[in-house]
C-alpha cells in the first residue's frame, strides 16, 4: 500500500535565489562495524522520449543511509534482481544475500512536468511491507524528495527521526584575484549539495546559529570594522543589526522559542552572558563574574544556559537557570575532565553535551552524558572546534583541519561513524546544523 504525501511538493530553490558556488565533498572515513545490511534497488523510470531520470534517486538514498553509520547499503553490482515494486520481490533471493531490508521504487514524469515518486520499504525476513509512499515532486526538488525517503526509511527501522532533509550553515574563506580574503556565509543540504551563499564580505564572519524555525541565521560580522551581531532571513535576505555595543558582541544563539538571544557582551567592561528580548531589544544580564563568560548554549527547555567560563582557573562549562530577568539560580559547574572544556552544544533531548576538549595539547570533540556524567572523547584530530548536534541528536558536525585546510567533519555520538566534508578550494569552518524546520 502506498500513501500519498502531497505536502512533499517543495519550493526549495525558490527560497534560495542566489547562485550556488561549490559542493561539500563528503568522504566516509569510518563506518560502523555491524551496520545493518540494506538494499536500495535502482528505481524504475518512465520518462518522455526515452529520457534519463534527472536524479538517480536510489544512490542519494543509499548515500544518506551509509553516512548515518547505521546502514550498509548493498552495492548495485551485487544485487541479485532489480524489482521496482513489492509484488516483484522474491524475498528468498534477498535473504540469501543476508540483507535485512529492501527499498524498491519507481519514478514517472507526468505531463505537467512534475514527477511521481513511489517507494516501498520491505522487511526481508518477515516478507512484509514496513512503509510505502507516493510523492509528487518538481524537478528541482527531487534531491529533497530522496532525502525525505531516507528519513522515512531511517525512522521506520531505527525508531528515531532521520536528519537527512535538513541544512547546515558554515563560513567559507577563499581568496580573490587580488589575494584578498573573501568570507561567505553559506547554507547547504546536510549532504553538502545545493550550497547557497547567504552573505559575502571582505571582513570576517563568525558564529552562525539557526533560529528554531530554520528561517533565520544570527551571526557575528566585522563588516563595519568591529564585531557586531546580525540576524538574516535566509529566504528574503533581509538583514537586521541587533547588537553593536562598544567592546565585544559575540557568540549569539536563539532561544528555543525564538524570542530571545543569548549572547556575550563586554559593554560594561568584562565579557558576560546577556539575554536580549528580540522584540523590545531589552537586555537582561545573566552572569556577573571577574572571569570571562562566553559561548552560551541553551538547554532545550529554554530554562537554562550552558556557557564557557574560566572562573575556576581554566575554561570549563557551567550551567545556570534563566528567566526573562536573567539568572534564576546559582551557577553549576558541569565539566571536570581535564583543564580545558569549551564551546558547548546541547543535544536536542538535553541529555548530551558536546564540547571542545584539550588533551596533551590537542583540541578534540568530546561528549558528556549529563545524566550519568560519563565523558568520552570522540575525535583524534589536532585542532577540532565548533561542535553542533544534528537535530535528531545522532551526529555532531564540527570544524577541523586536513592538510592545513579548514574542513568540516561529523562523528556519531558514540564515536563509531565518522565522515569528512571539504571544499575543492578554500577553508570551511564554524558549522551549525539546522532544526527540522529549515524549509519555507
Amino acid at each position: 500500500m502506498l500513501k500519498k504525501l502531497s505536502s512533499f511538493i517543495i519550493l526549495s530553490l525558490m527560497m534560495f535565489p542566489a547562485p550556488s558556488y561549490a559542493v561539500l565533498t563528503i568522504e566516509i572515513t569510518q563506518g560502523v562495524e555491524g551496520a545493518a545490511p540494506i538494499a536500495i534497488v535502482p528505481f524504475g523510470w518512465r520518462g518522455a522520449g526515452g529520457s534519463q531520470p534527472p536524479e538517480v534517486m536510489h544512490r542519494i538514498v543509499a548515500a544518506d543511509l551509509q553516512r548515518s553509520g547505521f546502514f550498509k547499503p548493498l552495492p548495485d553490482e551485487d544485487m541479485i534482481a532489480r524489482p521496482v515494486e513489492a509484488a516483484q520481490v522474491n524475498f528468498a533471493d534477498w535473504r540469501a544475500l543476508n540483507v535485512d531490508h529492501v527499498v524498491v521504487g519507481r519514478m514517472q514524469e507526468l505531463p505537467d512536468g512534475t514527477y511521481q515518486v513511489q517507494f516501498q520499504l520491505l522487511d526481508v525476513y518477515k516478507g512484509t511491507q514496513l512503509a510505502g509512499y507516493s510523492i509528487r515532486s518538481r524537478k528541482p526538488d527531487l534531491r529533497r524528495t530522496a532525502h525525505q525517503i531516507s528519513d522515512i526509511v531511517y525512522q521506520t527501522i531505527t525508531g528515531k527521526p532521520g536528519a537527512f532533509d535538513t541544512h547546515i550553515a558554515y563560513i567559507t574563506v577563499t581568496h580573490n584575484r587580488k589575494q584578498e580574503r573573501i568570507y561567505r556565509l553559506a547554507v547547504a543540504d546536510a549532504d553538502g549539495h545545493n550550497e547557497q551563499i547567504v552573505y559575502e564580505s571582505k571582513k570576517p564572519l563568525m558564529s552562525p546559529s539557526w533560529s528554531p524555525d530554520g528561517k533565520r541565521l544570527v551571526y557575528v560580522s566585522f563588516t563595519r570594522g568591529r564585531p557586531e551581531i546580525y540576524i538574516q532571513n535566509i529566504f528574503s535576505r533581509e538583514i537586521r543589526r541587533v547588537a553593536d555595543f562598544k567592546g565585544i558582541n559575540s557568540a549569539p544563539v536563539f532561544s528555543p522559542d525564538g524570542t530571545q538571544l543569548a549572547l556575550t557582551l563586554s559593554k560594561d567592561g568584562n565579557p558576560e552572558i546577556y539575554l536580549m528580548d528580540l522584540r523590545s531589544k531589552r537586555l537582561s544580564r545573566v552572569t556577573r563574574s571577574y572571569a570571562i563568560d562566553t559561548e552560551p548554549a541553551w538547554m532545550p527547555d529554554g530554562k537554562a544556559i550552558v556557557f564557557t567560563s574560566d572562573r575556576g582557573g581554566s575554561p570549563q562549562l557551567y550551567r545556570v537557570k534563566v528567566n526573562r530577568k536573567g539568572a534564576a539560580g546559582r551557577v553549576e559547574r558541569l565539566t571536570f575532565d581535564g583543564n580545558y572544556n569549551a564551546r558547548a552544544s546541547v543535544s536536542p533531548d538535553g541529555r548530551y553535551l558536546a564540547m571542545v576538549h584539550r588533551e596533551q595539547g590537542k583540541f578534540r570533540i568530546a561528549v558528556q552524558d549529563l545524566k550519568t556524567g560519563h565523558f568520552r572523547i570522540l575525535t583524534e584530530s589536532r585542532l577540532d572546534e565548533s561542535p553542533s548536534f544534528a537535530p535528531n541528536g545522532s551526529m555532531i558536525i564540527y570544524a577541523t583541519e586536513d592538510n592545513y585546510r579548514g574542513v568540516l567533519a561529523a562523528v556519531s555520538v558514540d564515536g563509531r561513524a565518522q565522515q569528512r566534508l571539504s571544499l575543492q578550494s578554500g577553508d570551511v569552518r564554524e558549522p551549525a546544523w539546522s532544526t527540522f524546520k529549515s524549509r519555507k
